[in-house]
């Protein structure tokens, strides 16, 4: 009888577990502080929570509409005039989606025919290219190197060919925490205009931005909004990242293409959470405001604590991580270090080898969260001091 590893797909071939899931079941298997996947450790506002428990009682427990309710996309709408000033029809540019994760899946699935080539910034979250070979797609990488992690504007004209679909952009970053800037952007535009690409961008992490960065949506750009096809979440916004609640903004070709995979993927998403997510945009914009302040207090704690223990960090302008490399410790691959880690200091992270194509500049990058509670950062910076981090 065939293994079941034989009756694997072979579209799954060279695809492995998300790192996420295993250095996360890590961290629960050794008691270890999780520095590494990104999910709060505390809820987001008691008026959202306590909204979604009154849609379940009022009996919002039933498939809601494929692209969303009406009420969260309209709030959805609001968000993005409010915020950016882009006007968006909430009927036909507006998709509900099962977090941004599944919107990634879906603009990929349904935008990128087999042979397509997808540019993405590199290091990158781990969805994309899975979803592009799960499409056929062929992944070409733009490297944002270390130590400032900034766009190669020569390298992104490089890396377009004649087979070139899309651009997937990733802004505020994740890994590194860049905040792509206006000239970064622009050359971005540049180069979609000048070669007609779609462009979807994940800014997932558009609120949680720090000291002078500031987040420019990609749309918003001359000649963008046509061609942007926009994903967002209030998983991040609003520190509810179990209740995968996302959603895509653009033109009505691409939000038509994204819901054409969509249907068959969950079809609607969350019924009782989505009125919920429309009063949280609606209502608690403070709470974003002030996370972002708690944020940047708890990064500033795991910058230091990191850089006082010998590792190369870069303080990032967005996003819940810090990226670092540990080459200076003696380690050039992430992946060993970060597996020793728990039993060394009793501590989990993420290895970001695996997020790059060039394991020249990725294999020695590790990535910590910060959006943790303070005290299990400053718990766990204690426990990494303790240690031998040293390779040996």
């Amino acid at each position: 009888m065939a293994a079941p590893t034989d009756r694997q797909a072979r579209r799954l071939d060279g695809i492995p577990p998300t790192i996420f899931t295993r250095m996360s079941a890590l961290a629960m298997r050794t008691g270890a502080i999780n520095l590494g996947q990104g999910f709060p450790d505390q809820d987001g506002p008691a008026s959202v929570i306590e909204r979604a428990a009154q849609a379940l009682h009022q009996g919002a427990n039933q498939y809601a509409p494929g692209s969303g309710i009406l009420e969260l996309r309209e709030a959805i709408a609001a968000h993005q005039h409010a915020h950016y000033g882009i006007e968006l029809d909430p009927r036909h540019e507006v998709v509900v989606t099962t977090g941004a994760t599944e919107a990634i899946a879906a603009a990929i699935l349904g935008l990128v025919d087999p042979g397509d080539e997808v540019v993405v910034l590199e290091p990158w979250y781990d969805s994309y290219p899975a979803m592009i070979a799960f499409a056929g797609g062929v992944r070409r990488a733009v490297t944002l190197r270390g130590p400032d992690f900034r766009l190669d504007t020569d390298e992104l004209r490089a890396a377009i060919t004649g087979r070139t679909k899309l651009l997937l952009i990733n802004s505020p970053h994740n890994p590194t925490g860049t905040v792509l800037d206006r000239a970064e952007l622009q050359a971005i535009a540049d180069v979609a205009i000048e070669h007609d690409l779609v462009v979807v961008t994940d800014e997932v992490y558009e609120h949680l931005t720090f000291d002078d960065a500031v987040h420019v949506p990609l749309a918003t750009l001359p000649g963008m909004r046509e061609r942007t096809l926009t994903l967002s979440s209030a998983g991040k916004m609003f520190s509810l990242t179990g209740w995968k609640i996302g959603w895509a903004t653009g033109p009505r070709d691409l939000t038509a293409a994204l819901m054409g995979a969509k249907q068959w993927l969950s079809f609607c998403s969350g019924s009782a959470f989505q009125p919920a997510i429309a009063h949280a945009l609606r209502h608690e914009s403070g709470f974003y405001a002030r996370l972002r302040e708690e944020l940047r207090g708890n990064r500033d704690l795991l910058c230091a604590g990191l850089a006082e223990l010998g590792m190369d960090v870069r303080v990032p302008e967005g996003t819940y991580f810090v990226c670092t490399d540990v080459a200076g410790l003696g380690w050039q691959d992430s992946a060993e270090f970060c597996q020793a880690l728990p039993e060394r200091a009793g501590v989990v992270a993420i290895p970001a080898q695996g997020f790059y194509d060039d394991q020249v500049e990725g294999r020695h990058k590790v990535r910590w969260a910060f959006c943790k509670d303070t005290e299990v950062i400053a718990e766990g910076l204690s426990r990494l001091s303790s240690a031998d981090l040293a390779r040996g």
